[in-house]
C-alpha cells in the first residue's frame, strides 16, 4: 500500500523550513517557464485591439496583476484567519510573507491601469468606483503590514493584523462587482466563469500564461520570505541555529 503523507507535521515552521526551500526552485523556474511565452503572446502573437489598437496590450500585465491583488489578500487573509482562531504560527508566518507580494501586485495594477486610462479616458485616474475600491486594496495591505510591524510581539502583532485582514476582505467583493453595481468608466469583465472568454484565443492564452507566471512567482517569493520569517521568529530555538550552520 502507498505509504500516506502526514500533512500536518508541515504545519510546524520546524518542518515546513525545510520543504519551502525544497519548493522555491521549482516555482521560480515555473514563474520563468510561463513568463517567456506569456510576454511572446502578448506583445507579438495577440492581434491589436479593433478599438485600442496597441495601446490595449498593457491590458496583459494591468488584468493579472489586479486578479493577484485580490486573490492575494483572500488567500493572506485566509492564513491570517487560521492563525488567530488555531493559534498557528506558521499561519501568521505566511500571511505576513503574502502581504509585499500582494501590495507590488495592487500597486502594478493601479500603474498599469493609469497608464491604460490617460489615452482612453483621457485622464491619469478617475474615482471610479473600480480605481478608487483598489486603491483602497493597497491601503490595507501597508496598514496589514504596518500593523505587524508595529507591534513587537509577535502573537499581538498576528492577532491585530490578522483582525485588521479579515475585516478588510469585504472591499474584494466590491471591487470585483464594482463595474456592475455603479455606473462606472472602468470596463467589465471580458472572462467570466458563466459566459467563458470574449476575446481572441491568443489573448485568452497570453491572459492565462501571464495570470500563472504572476502566481508561480508569488509563490517563490511567499516561501522565500517565510522561510526569513521562520528564522527570525525561532532564532533562540535549537533547530535553526543548527540550519545556519549546516548553511554555511
Amino acid at each position: 500500500m502507498a505509504k500516506k503523507i502526514n500533512w500536518f507535521k508541515y504545519s510546524s515552521p520546524q518542518t515546513f523550513y525545510p520543504l519551502a526551500g525544497k519548493m522555491i526552485p521549482w516555482f521560480a523556474v515555473a514563474a520563468l517557464l510561463f513568463t517567456l511565452p506569456g510576454l511572446y503572446f502578448s506583445f507579438f502573437v495577440a492581434p491589436p485591439d479593433y478599438q485600442q489598437g496597441e495601446a490595449y496590450r498593457i491590458m496583459f500585465i494591468h488584468v493579472p496583476a489586479a486578479w493577484m491583488s485580490m486573490f492575494i489578500y483572500m488567500v493572506m487573509a485566509g492564513y491570517a484567519g487560521m492563525g488567530l482562531v488555531l493559534n498557528s504560527r506558521l499561519s501568521s508566518m505566511m500571511a505576513s510573507a503574502l502581504a509585499p507580494t500582494g501590495a507590488m501586485f495592487t500597486f502594478l495594477a493601479l500603474w498599469t491601469g493609469s497608464l491604460w486610462g490617460k489615452p482612453m479616458w483621457g485622464a491619469w485616474w478617475v474615482w471610479d468606483a473600480r480605481l478608487t475600491s483598489e486603491l483602497i486594496l493597497l491601503f490595507l495591505y501597508i496598514g496589514f503590514m504596518s500593523l505587524y510591524a508595529a507591534i513587537d510581539e509577535p502573537r499581538r502583532a498576528a492577532r491585530a493584523s490578522a483582525v485588521l485582514a479579515l475585516v478588510g476582505v469585504v472591499n474584494i467583493p466590491i471591487i470585483y462587482f464594482s463595474v456592475k453595481w455603479w455606473n462606472t468608466l472602468h470596463q467589465g469583465s471580458s472572462i467570466t466563469a458563466s459566459k467563458g472568454p470574449t476575446m481572441a484565443a491568443s489573448m485568452f492564452i497570453a491572459m492565462m500564461l501571464m495570470a500563472m507566471a504572476f502566481w508561480m512567482y508569488t509563490i517563490a517569493v511567499a516561501l522565500m520570505r517565510v522561510r526569513c520569517e521562520i528564522l527570525e521568529r525561532e532564532r533562540h530555538a535549537e533547530w535553526v541555529a543548527e540550519a545556519m550552520r549546516g548553511a554555511k
